[in-house]
């Protein structure tokens, strides 16, 4: 019984030591550079459904991101709805936490048609305008506003919000 709460706290630990700044650049390196999702999934290991909702998120990012180098329909198939899922699981444990819904939109408009994964597309826009201004911290904030920026889903008007200085 000891071993097994030796084993959960240093688990848990692991987890905890986790530095979401290091994963926020690793994920964005791994989206344009497939030699580096390998590298974000090994930094997400230990993570579980039962972490923070940002970790959950990035988890099922990076798992999803795999799926689009891998030989196989069946196994991209498998890897998309297993990161999905995660990814759906952070939301819905926190459905006011701005980074998975960053992150969601991000794979949805990068996501092919048939793999009718869009739904969210335009609840996430108006959930990241809204939220724009409150956003923490900068470096998030920088990144969100980069993205929305290049993203084909926001409109000229929408990125003006970006643009505004504060």
């Amino acid at each position: 019984m000891k071993f097994l709460l030796i084993l959960v706290s240093l688990l848990q630990f692991t987890t905890l030591s986790i530095d979401v700044n290091m994963i926020r650049k690793a994920y964005k390196v791994a989206a344009h550079d497939k030699t580096k999702i390998a590298e974000l999934n090994k930094l997400l290991l230990s993570v579980t459904k039962q972490d923070n909702t940002t970790l959950i998120a990035y988890k099922g990012a990076g798992i999803a991101l795999q799926a689009r180098h891998k030989k196989t329909i069946k196994e991209k198939k498998r890897l998309f709805i297993e990161g999905i899922s995660y990814l759906e699981y952070a939301i819905q444990k926190n459905p006011n936490a701005i980074e998975p819904r960053f992150i969601r939109i991000g794979i949805q408009e990068n996501t092919p048609k048939l793999l009718k994964y869009k739904s969210n597309i335009e609840e996430d826009k108006s959930f990241l305008l809204e939220h724009y201004k409150t956003i923490t911290p900068k470096v998030l904030k920088k990144q969100i506003g980069e993205y929305i920026l290049q993203s084909k889903s926001f409109s000229d008007k929408e990125k003006a919000v970006i643009l505004v200085p504060e």
